[in-house]
């Protein structure tokens, strides 16, 4: 029997009288994170009975705006990298990559 770890990551939330988030935290030891601020996270899990995807997206209220677009574009960017690395298909791989282009060009995020 093979010897196995466990790993933890956690999130840690404080929010306003409204259940607004207000903070975000969190630690991933074995990825050196102990505690650090952040101000938006996007967590997607698979449920393989139901055959669908769960989600908790959060951002605290003083999310920039302009931070929160380019937090997308990085995701998608990372999304696309990883669907190629999962899939091996890339064609499809290439196609989000064109719209990841395309939204940074519409959102003004490309830097000339």
């Amino acid at each position: 029997m093979a010897n196995t770890n466990t790993s933890e990551i956690r999130i840690d939330i404080e929010l306003d009288e409204n259940k607004v988030p207000e903070k975000l935290r969190w630690t991933a030891k074995d990825g050196g994170i102990e505690n650090e601020e952040t101000k938006a996270m996007l967590l997607s899990v698979w449920d393989y009975k139901n055959k669908e995807s769960l989600r908790i997206d959060l951002w605290t209220k003083d999310m920039p705006v302009d931070e929160m677009k380019m937090f997308f574009h990085q995701t998608l960017v990372s999304m696309s990298d990883t669907f190629q690395r999962a899939t091996q298909d890339e064609k499809m791989a290439a196609t989000m990559k064109d719209f990841c282009g395309y939204f940074a060009e519409k959102l003004d995020l490309i830097k000339e």
